[in-house]
Formats: structure tokens, C-alpha cells, sequence
């Protein structure tokens, strides 16, 4: 059997909607990681360093917001279809980017502000993830599911690699202000593109009622009872890869809100070269996405997914007192954490939750978990005030109690008992 023989073999789920998801990630993974190296500095030089909790409101009211609407949209994603959602969503995802462009402009009041609510647009935007999951799920064989989740980390690693150094040329060469504006003009124009090739997929779940935007709000004592009735029936270890899953949402968010910050103000590396630390992690994510998938679904999915938080911690104390070199290592960790545990837990949820029940459970852990991730960007905002070394201090111990979830809590179905 020849290369090319294998490589069809091993990729032969990518088709029909995974194929087209995967050409619309290709164009939002370029875009989306073109602002994200300076835009903390980026709100920074719109008004937030003169008060000094912006980064972390605008966080909290980005996931408050993707917490409302992460329970109707599994429910509408399981009872009304995935595509519309995906497709409808996309495009005003694509144009909430004009606040972003426009945010300068503004002296109504602090620049921020249209950050703010260019960001909670895009947020209530985001009520099609559970379908876009759910539709994932529903497009790619068991035996593959591993392999299809790192495909997907590999796809956003090797697209927002030169996203990353695109935006952060683009803003060296223009100045702070006038690139990031360049930067999100053109992440708008990719999200648009990315919406319009959506306009093809198939829907996966039939009903021939049509969905209507009245849905969103009446819907939702509806959707409220169905998500929390399925977790009477789903298995006691899918509950406690909730607990992890959220939890390390939650970790994750600790540092992420003020790393830029604390780069450029505590470790001294250059405001110009803090893009530089993303390219590891990019790099990571695409050299090491199919190894790792193959691992899920050969070895199994508890050992992957125990590793996690264990270099997780590592990570941290490699980034809390180095250098430029050390805060490379520890992005690139970083990406390793995300490989393991996002393909080790969507591989180990498919296998024990039913499909007309996937949508409900991801929108429980997006609800729980975007509402910890914006609490955790408000206290690492808050800690890093008090002690800029805190929340990296914290992420490191509550590492141990997660780990420790994973090893005596998380039991994985044998292949032979696996349903679905």
C-alpha cells in the first residue's frame, strides 16, 4: 500500500460537511489569530490603562453572554438543526468585527466601550457552537473521532500560525492603533467568506419545522428543563468530564487575560516581539494534532487526558519568571494541553452520549463553562493587580485537584461496550 493510499485511508472522513467546516475554519483560523497577540494592548491604548479592570469586564460580559445563549443552543441544535444556526451566526459573527475597526473613532465614551460590545455581539453570536459540535460528531465515523478532533486542532494550528505573524507585521509596520485596524478590517472580510462557504452544508438533524429567531427567547424554559433532564440519563463519567472540562476553561482564562501584560510590564520583552511567543504554539498544534488523535483512539482517552494538566503546570512555572525563550516553551506546552484534552474528552464524550442528546451536553458545558472563564478573567485581572504572579501561582494548584478527577473519577468504556 502506497503513501498516498494510506493518507486516503486515514482521511477519508474528510468530506461532505467536515469538508466544508474544515475550508471555513481555514479562512476564520487565518483571521482570528491576526488580532489576538496585542489585543490586550490594543484595549490597553483605548482607554483600559486608565482603568485598569477593562480587560477583565470585557471578558466576563463575553462569556456571560456566550453562557445565555451556550443552553438554547444545544437545545435548538438538537430540535430544530444544526445548519442554520452555523450558517446564520457565522455571518454576524463576520460583521460584529466592524466595532472592533470603528472602536477608535469613538469619543462618546472610552474607545473600549465598542470593544465591549463588539465583543458581546459576537458572543450571542456564538450560539451555534453546540450545533457546530454536534454537527462534527454527527459527520465523522467512531473509529475516527480521535483522529477527526486533532485534525481539526491541526487545521486551526496551521492557519493561525501565519495569522499570527501576518497581524503582528501588520502592526509593527502600521503602529499599535492604525494596524490593529487594518488587522480586524481584514479578519471581518475572512469571517464573511468563511460564512458564505457555510451556505453549502447539509443539515444532519431533519425536522421539518423551520427555525425562527422568536425561538431564542421563547424556547428557553424549554431548553432549560431538556438540558438539565439529560443529565439524568447520560453515565456518572460524563459529568465528571464536565467538571473537568470546565474547570479547565476556568484555568486557562486565570492567565490568558493578562499574559501579554504581564510579558510586556513584569518579564521585559519587547512589545514588538511578543507575537513571536504564539508561532511555538501554532507550530505545536500542527506537527503534533495527528500523533496525538491516533493516541486517543489507539491507546485510549484517560491517559491523554491526564497528561493535560500535568504539563499544564509545567507550563506555567516555565512562563511565570522567564524570557522571551522560556514563554515560547511554555505557549508550546500550552498548545499540548489543548491537544490532549480537547481530543481526549470530545472522543470520550461522543462515545458515552447518544447523538440527539450531544447538543444538549456540549451547550451545558459551554454555559458553566464560559460563565467560569469570564469569572476567571475578572480574578486573574483582579490578582494580577495585587500580585502579577498570582494567577499562574493559582493555575498550578488547582491543576492537582483536576488531575486527580481525571484519575480516580473518569472511567472509560471498553471498546466493546461503547454504543455509539
Amino acid at each position: 500500500m502506497g503513501f498516498g493510499d494510506v493518507l486516503r485511508r486515514e482521511f477519508s472522513f474528510v468530506r461532505g460537511n467536515y469538508l466544508i467546516l474544515v475550508v471555513s475554519w481555514i479562512l476564520m483560523d487565518i483571521g482570528q489569530e491576526m488580532p489576538v497577540p496585542y489585543y490586550q494592548q490594543y484595549v490597553d491604548a483605548l482607554g483600559g490603562n486608565v482603568f485598569p479592570m477593562a480587560l477583565g469586564i470585557i471578558g466576563l460580559a463575553n462569556f456571560v453572554a456566550m453562557a445565555f445563549v451556550a443552553v438554547p443552543g444545544g437545545f435548538l441544535a438538537d430540535k430544530f438543526g444544526r445548519r442554520w444556526l452555523i450558517v446564520t451566526m457565522t455571518f454576524g459573527i463576520g460583521l460584529s468585527y466592524l466595532f472592533f475597526v470603528l472602536a477608535p473613532f469613538w469619543n462618546l465614551t472610552p474607545a473600549w466601550h465598542l470593544i465591549l460590545i463588539g465583543s458581546v455581539i459576537q458572543s450571542l453570536c456564538l450560539i451555534y457552537q453546540p450545533a457546530l459540535f454536534a454537527m462534527v460528531q454527527d459527520s465523522v465515523p467512531p473509529e475516527r473521532r480521535g483522529v477527526a478532533s486533532s485534525f481539526i486542532n491541526m487545521i486551526h494550528g496551521t492557519f493561525n500560525t501565519p495569522g499570527t505573524v501576518i497581524g503582528g507585521i501588520i502592526v509593527v509596520s502600521l503602529g499599535l492603533v492604525a494596524g490593529m485596524q487594518a488587522v480586524y478590517f481584514i479578519v471581518m472580510v475572512l469571517f464573511l467568506a468563511a460564512a458564505t462557504s457555510r451556505l453549502r452544508l447539509k443539515e444532519t438533524i431533519v425536522n421539518d419545522e423551520k427555525m425562527r429567531f422568536r425561538y431564542f427567547i421563547s424556547k428557553y424554559p424549554e431548553a432549560v428543563k431538556a438540558n438539565l433532564h439529560v443529565w439524568k440519563i447520560v453515565p456518572r463519567t460524563v459529568f465528571w468530564l464536565f467538571i473537568v472540562q470546565v474547570s479547565t476553561m476556568f484555568l486557562f482564562a486565570l492567565t490568558n487575560v493578562i499574559n501579554a501584560i504581564y510579558a510586556r510590564d513584569v518579564l521585559g520583552i519587547p512589545q514588538d516581539q511578543w507575537f513571536l511567543a504564539y508561532i511555538p504554539m501554532m507550530i505545536i498544534l500542527v506537527i503534533a494534532s495527528f500523533p496525538i488523535g491516533k493516541m486517543v483512539d489507539k491507546v485510549g482517552m484517560k491517559l491523554p487526558l491526564a497528561i493535560g494538566p500535568c504539563i499544564l503546570a509545567v507550563s506555567m512555572l516555565l512562563f511565570v519568571n522567564g524570557n522571551l525563550f522560556s514563554v515560547m516553551v511554555s505557549m508550546a506546552l500550552l498548545g499540548l494541553v489543548q491537544l490532549f484534552m480537547m481530543s481526549a474528552a470530545m472522543a470520550l464524550s461522543a462515545c458515552l452520549v447518544e447523538p440527539q442528546n450531544r447538543g444538549k451536553i456540549v451547550g451545558g458545558v459551554n454555559f458553566v463553562g464560559y460563565i467560569l472563564t469570564g469569572l476567571g478573567m475578572m480574578l486573574g485581572n483582579f490578582l494580577y493587580t495585587l500580585l502579577p504572579q498570582l494567577p499562574f501561582y493559582l493555575t498550578i494548584a488547582l491543576a492537582v485537584p483536576m488531575l486527580l478527577i481525571i484519575v480516580f473519577r473518569i472511567m472509560e468504556p471498553r471498546k466493546e461496550d461503547r454504543k455509539y
